[in-house]
């Protein structure tokens, strides 16, 4: 039988966390299965899959339109990215993306949407209301993480073989500059305020704080987890709390997810998770944060308050990209 409930918590003690809780609002989480070729829908309240939509090939990278209407998801070997109906679950219509994209970020308005192509070294920008490519941004090699200020005006991509940060004008469609990070940078995240980029590093093990005004690191978090050894921590998927105090980190194969003190920089505790844990999403409200489990076929979900795993959900095949909608 697979765990249903995590972190040591009894069926009871679950139930108890559901009551204190109060009234939850029910969000729509979406997880992208990359050997499944299909998003699995979970109703955040309940914490059951609803439905499977079947998606194109190798679907990676996914995210939710501002109004919750449609799904974007990258099917990373198909070399496009697939508009899904939120009402039904149909493809309605596919992008004109680059060779194999594999992340990709949605403007604050709503359009355009900016995507790594991982297979040719840049980024691309369409237009989704026309399906038009505005731009071709080359970049570094094997591009993959995409974060934009919140402010819009930065938009920053990282390059798993270059290992650079690269800023990337959002007017000009120019890099107007580059932030050498460890090796293999997987994600970018900034803080709420604008001030700070985070860049995981996978194969460095460790997660970069960038200055974003003078765009120099100021400070490499490492990690250290007793009886794992230190190749099987692999930081991934970052997301920072909107207050700026705590900061959640996937470490790959090391099957935890770091909280971090995102003030002083120091890691606090390290919750055990699914197997391979890759990617992860807040709830709009941040009382809860999905995690995708790469190789146990998994999603855990963590009561940000109490940083504990409160469930797992079963989904399909190797897990990847998980979004959760606006409303």
């Amino acid at each position: 039988m697979r765990r249903r409930v995590e972190a040591g918590l009894s069926v009871v003690a679950l139930g108890a966390w559901f009551a204190l809780s109060g009234p939850a609002v029910a969000f729509t989480a979406y997880v992208t299965n990359e050997k499944g070729n299909s998003v699995s829908v979970i109703d955040t309240n309940t914490m059951a899959v609803t439905a499977t939509w079947k998606v194109g090939r190798r679907p990676r990278g996914v995210t939710v339109s501002k109004d919750g209407k449609e799904v974007f998801v990258c099917a990373s070997d198909d070399d496009r990215i697939d508009v899904l109906d939120t009402s039904n679950g149909k493809v309605v219509r596919s992008l004109r993306s680059g060779p194999d994209p594999e992340q990709f970020i949605l403007d604050a308005s709503g359009n355009p949407l900016y995507v790594a192509n991982e297979d040719d070294s840049q980024v691309t920008i369409i237009d989704i209301e026309k399906n038009k490519v505005l731009a071709e941004v080359p970049v570094g090699v094997e591009p993959e993480g995409m974060g934009l200020s919140p402010d819009g005006k930065i938009l920053v991509n990282t390059s798993e073989t270059t290992n650079m940060a690269h800023f990337i004008d959002t007017k000009t469609f120019q890099v107007i500059d580059n932030v050498l990070v460890d090796a293999r940078p997987r994600f970018a995240e900034f803080t709420a305020d604008g001030k700070f980029l985070w860049v995981s590093a996978e194969v460095g093990g460790t997660v970069s704080v960038i200055d974003v005004a003078q765009r120099r690191v100021i400070k490499k978090i490492t990690f250290k987890i007793p009886s794992v050894n230190d190749e099987a921590i692999q930081p991934v998927g970052i997301r920072i709390t909107k207050d700026g105090s705590k900061a959640f980190v996937a470490l790959g194969p090391a099957n935890r997810v770091a909280v971090i003190d995102a003030k002083s920089y120091a890691v606090e505790k390290y919750l055990p998770v699914g197997q391979r844990v890759w990617q992860l999403a807040f709830t709009p409200d941040q009382k809860m944060l999905f995690t995708t489990n790469g190789t146990s076929n998994d999603v855990s979900v963590i009561d940000v308050a109490a940083e504990k795993v409160v469930k797992s959900i079963p989904v399909g095949l190797l897990p990847w990209g998980v979004a959760i909608s606006p409303n």
